[in-house]
């Protein structure tokens, strides 16, 4: 199990320092169907699934969010003008999107993370100017937008435990901002959102899960543990290609991605 977690790990390290996923999209649907498949769906681990796997995912991006905004502030690709008006709203959204998630059924949370994630797709691919190239930089945006996109991103990632990048990359290419600046903006908006996120999980069902001595409420900490280090694994080696994939190209590989992760979940 723990192997197999190492090794998604640094998927999910290459595509968070690649694409922005932050390691949801790849954490939560493996994380979900390791934990059906090694305890079964009828004990109380496989009926909080969903919910650990969520818990656990937001709780990696701290580190993998962290890891990869490093690695592409040092490649200078951040744009930080951009970032910085939407991380408090970020916070304050992932509060209720994470309680949101704990007052549902595990199985409300999966159709609503397959859900939106088709519509990002369909988004993605009908939206003329997504796999074209663009310039660098996106368009600034006014306050009540960033207020309004902000708390959204927010609310939205934590209650799928997927990071920001299924909002944020589309959100900047509708604005003109190239892949690069698009996922690399991802990864510092997912940092205010799995922080906030992972302390509601941890404190909220601190008294309702009852899982074992290495789950913090409904996080996995072995599981979160070896998922960090295949993430740092994934981002080193990933990183030499920060700026070097062609933007039509980068588009189309991004939405493939999301493809498989949605045909994951439906699988599982």
């Amino acid at each position: 199990m723990y192997l197999l977690l190492l090794c998604f790990g640094v998927l999910a390290g290459v595509t968070t320092v690649l694409f922005g996923f932050g390691g949801g999209f790849v954490v939560v649907p493996l994380l979900y169907a390791v934990l059906l498949g090694v305890y079964g769906a009828d004990s109380e681990m496989g009926r909080a699934a969903m919910h650990i796997a969520v818990a656990t995912s937001t709780c990696v991006m701290i580190f993998g969010g962290g890891m990869a905004s490093w690695r592409h502030h040092q490649a200078g690709t951040l744009p930080w003008r951009q970032v910085r008006p939407l991380l408090g709203y970020v916070a304050v959204g992932a509060i209720p999107g994470a309680i949101a998630a704990l007052m549902l059924s595990g199985s409300w949370i999966r159709w609503a993370f397959i859900v939106y994630l088709g519509l990002t797709i369909l988004d993605s691919l009908l939206r003329s100017g997504f796999t074209q190239s663009h310039r660098s930089e996106m368009r600034a945006m006014a306050q009540p937008a960033a207020a309004a996109a902000g708390l959204s991103i927010g609310a939205i990632a934590a209650f799928l435990g997927v990071g920001g990048s299924v909002m944020t990359v589309p959100l900047m290419r509708r604005r003109g901002a190239s892949m690069t600046a698009a996922t690399a903006a991802a990864n510092p908006l997912s940092l205010p959102m799995a922080i906030a996120g992972t302390a509601t999980y941890a404190l909220m069902a601190w008294n309702t899960a009852s899982l074992g001595a290495w789950h913090l409420g409904f996080i996995d900490l072995r599981a979160c543990a070896v998922l960090v280090l295949g993430s740092w694994l994934g981002i080193h080696l990933a990183s030499r290609w920060i700026g070097k994939i062609p933007d039509g190209l980068h588009a189309k590989v991004y939405i493939a991605l999301l493809c498989g992760v949605l045909l994951a979940m439906l699988l599982s």
